[in-house]
């Protein structure tokens, strides 16, 4: 298992061959194993199969090809809908319409999606994380019919993989990681961690195709830009208030 973590890829390419019922339940099960705040399980996942749904849901992630080419579809969701409904049938008063069970929502909802996912890898499914979820979280609620308390968090294609793309380079462990207390990064480090990552061709080819002097600038202006980060932030924040998450 550790040999297939250390060598896994994201695959946006799928062959036509079907996932079984049977096997996506099993794997669905396997992720409620995952931990969970307080065992509330505070998320669900939607799935979607069919043809006609998944080219509604593609605009909302900028029409990526992945969404209508994979066979399943898999939305996760941070959700206090299902507790808040079972707590006032039992004559419990549940105050989760805040911000902070939001966060706890979010936490379940990406220890699920994760656990299902390395459970599908394991199955020899390849899969894709789709980040735009959280920028049209608007459109991608009403394509579901999600109902209050409920927020799309993450999206995960799913299929048999179509070929094996390279594997995406990582930071150096020390870029990430600190022992006891947080030590700030210097110029020295910075230059050192970021080096190998720089020095990639392929990282080279989109410092020169998009007329930048730097990977750095690739990534703040054209890939994730202040004006759009600040646009998909009023977006969430607006989606957060209208689904009853920000008391």
């Amino acid at each position: 298992m550790l040999e297939n973590m250390k060598n896994r890829r994201t695959i946006r390419k799928y062959t036509t061959q079907d996932i079984p019922d049977a096997l996506l339940n099993e794997l669905l099960e396997v992720a409620t194993r995952a931990s969970n705040t307080g065992n509330m399980q505070l998320y669900s996942v939607v799935i979607t199969r069919d043809k006609a749904n998944k080219e509604k849901l593609a605009p909302a992630h900028f029409n990526q090809p992945m969404i209508t080419t994979a066979p399943v579809v898999l939305t996760f969701c941070a959700d206090a809908n299902r507790f808040v409904k079972w707590a006032e049938q039992r004559g419990a008063v549940a105050g989760f319409d805040n911000f902070q069970i939001f966060i706890a929502s979010t936490i379940d909802a990406m220890l699920f999606a994760q656990s299902f996912c390395t459970a599908a890898e394991e199955k020899g499914l390849g899969i894709c994380y789709l980040g735009t979820t959280a920028y049209n979280a608007d459109k991608i609620i009403d394509a579901l019919s999600l109902p209050r308390l409920v927020v799309p968090i993450v999206t995960v294609t799913v299929g048999y993989p179509d070929g094996m793309p390279d594997q995406v380079e990582r930071l150096p462990l020390g870029a990430v990681v600190h022992r006891e207390v947080y030590t700030d990064y210097t110029p020295t480090s910075i230059d050192a961690l970021y080096h190998d990552k720089e020095e990639l061709e392929v990282n080279k080819q989109f410092v020169r195709e998009n007329d930048k002097e730097t990977l750095a600038q690739v990534f703040t202006d054209v890939r994730y830009t202040k004006a759009n980060n600040e646009y998909f932030s009023g977006v969430l924040l607006k989606v957060l208030n209208d689904q009853g998450f920000m008391k």
